[in-house]
């Protein structure tokens, strides 16, 4: 099919409210009123958030929105709603159909909050944790100083600083006379494959990212169609299966990506099972339909540098003018795997951590084999410095990052930029279910090929919601820099001097205690 019959609908940065598509939005707490109530409107006078709602024309207060509630900041002040009623009719509790969301890594708090920044495009409220997880290790335990005890800074900072800060990466510095390609922000979408997610999530991806002038990866299920008019923004893969790799679909990108292996599945390669491997995924796969479909883990052609090198110089044959990313796991000799990658001619190096993957990835794997990417980036970064290349590759981290200051904290610890994904499939409404990989799949539509299920999410619903989330997390990364007194996100490479760790003690007067850099020893650009 022509590029002609999908041509590129002009999608620009702006952020606009995208509500959630559903009646009943979860939130933190929840507003119960009485039979009491007698409607008089008081609660819909006082609220300033907006949760009570009594239309003109209407004899009676609309059900509570929920989901704007800040809990009791508010509820416990003689001004509240909850106090200020006249009937008594109102209170307020922790909402149990949002704390059964989530995980320790990915709790209800982080998922909210995810929620808030896609409909809004700004940060969301204090009420909401939107920086850490609970799993108490990882990333969950880092701070920046300035979050903590003596070094925290509540003091506003100047809007001109703000305004002369860059957050913007050149991907190619192996000096190879190959063209640059230069991304806005740190930040690009993850590889998933048209039959993991539905065509829409993958469109949606592909536009926000355009319109941020940043990539969206194929995954290995193949290039559809209609990523056409989005060529300058798409990174195609090219994963042991070679599932609709193509020599066509190589020469229309900027950057084409070898996935030697993934952090969520280390050992065990990629799966596909036949339900979801519906009639349009087998054509885009070249497969038969219905039939499951499997990825080895390794590439049967590559036992050595120089068969990776194999690899990526038929690539560069093929495609003159496109960068070569590499994406591997984290085993314990990583470093090596990165050396030899740009050695091999690698222009990117994608360490892919242990806390990556949709729900289909099965947990054992997950938790116990791949190394997690926080240990694993300041070891690739100090490698490199000591073999005299750090400043001719580009290191980039995925496997678990959720949060802006995820992302920040990434960097600090050696990466250039971080890749992410299933932050963008919160950002379009999930709920951490776990259902990716059965059957229909996704009840939300998301991670999905059923055409019923699909159409319950719009594109250009999808799409607005990642652009906010992308302007979201790009106000916090300035705000971020501007605190550590930096003008470029070039300059928080490797500064490991500006993070802490928060013990496990609780001291005597309650809260944790920071300790010494994270990383001693490492405070290096």
């Amino acid at each position: 099919m022509s590029i002609d019959a999908y041509p590129q609908e002009h999608v620009g940065r702006e952020v606009r409210p995208a509500p959630d598509r559903y009646r009943n939005v979860l939130g933190k707490y929840k507003i119960d009123r009485s039979a009491d109530c007698i409607s008089c409107g008081k609660c819909v006078e006082i609220c300033e958030y907006g949760v009570h709602q009594k239309p003109k024309g209407y004899a009676f207060t609309l059900r509570p929105q929920d989901h704007l509630c800040i809990g009791p900041e508010c509820a416990e002040s003689e001004s509240s709603c909850i106090n200020q009623c006249p009937q008594n009719a109102l209170t307020m509790r922790r909402n149990p159909s949002t704390e059964s969301m989530g995980d320790p890594r990915w709790s209800s708090d982080l998922i909210v909050s995810t929620w808030h920044m896609a409909e809004t495009g700004h940060a969301a409220p204090p009420h909401l944790n939107s920086r850490t997880g609970d799993s108490g290790g990882g990333f969950d335990k880092i701070r920046f100083k300035f979050e903590t005890g003596k070094f925290a800074d509540p003091t506003p900072v100047p809007a001109d600083e703000i305004g002369q800060i860059d957050l913007g990466l050149d991907l190619n510095r192996s000096g190879d006379n190959r063209p640059q390609v230069h991304i806005d922000s740190p930040v690009y979408g993850g590889g998933m494959s048209f039959g993991s997610v539905s065509i829409h999530a993958i469109l949606a991806k592909a536009r926000a990212m355009t319109a941020w002038n940043s990539f969206t990866c194929t995954g290995e299920g193949g290039y559809h169609d209609r990523l056409r008019p989005y060529d300058d923004h798409v990174i195609t893969q090219v994963a042991t299966g070679l599932f609709g790799v193509r020599e066509e679909t190589i020469q229309r990108v900027r950057i084409v990506e070898f996935k030697y292996a993934q952090g969520a599945k280390p050992g065990l390669g990629g799966h596909l099972l036949g339900d979801k491997n519906t009639p349009p995924v087998a054509r885009m796969r070249e497969a038969v339909a219905g039939n499951a479909l499997f990825s080895p883990f390794p590439f049967h052609s590559v036992y050595s540098v120089e068969d990776h090198k194999k690899h990526l110089d038929w690539i560069k044959e093929v495609n003159p003018n496109c960068l070569v990313s590499v994406k591997v796991s984290t085993p314990t000799d990583v470093d090596m795997v990165a050396v030899g990658s740009y050695y091999a001619g690698a222009h990117i190096v994608h360490l892919d951590g242990s806390y990556g993957g949709t729900g289909a990835a099965p947990d054992i794997a997950k938790k116990n084999i791949a190394m997690p990417i926080e240990f694993a980036i300041p070891k690739v970064h100090k490698f490199l410095l000591a073999e005299g290349i750090r400043d001719k590759i580009t290191l980039i981290a995925s496997g678990g990052i959720r949060t802006a200051y995820d992302a920040l904290k990434a960097i600090a610890m050696g990466a250039d930029g971080v890749v992410v994904g299933t932050v963008e499939m919160v950002a379009m409404g999930c709920v951490r279910c776990a259902c990716c990989e059965s059957g229909r799949g996704c009840p939300r539509g998301i991670a999905s090929t059923d055409p019923e299920l699909m159409q319950q999410m719009t594109l250009e619903w999808a799409t607005q919601r990642l652009i906010n989330l992308n302007n979201a997390w790009r106000e916090q990364m300035i705000e971020v820099l501007a605190r550590l007194g930096m003008k470029s996100i070039r300059e928080l490479r490797g500064r490991s001097d500006v993070l802490c760790c928060i013990s496990d003690e609780a001291t005597p007067g309650g809260g944790a205690t920071e300790s010494e850099p994270v990383f001693a020893g490492q405070v290096t650009r």
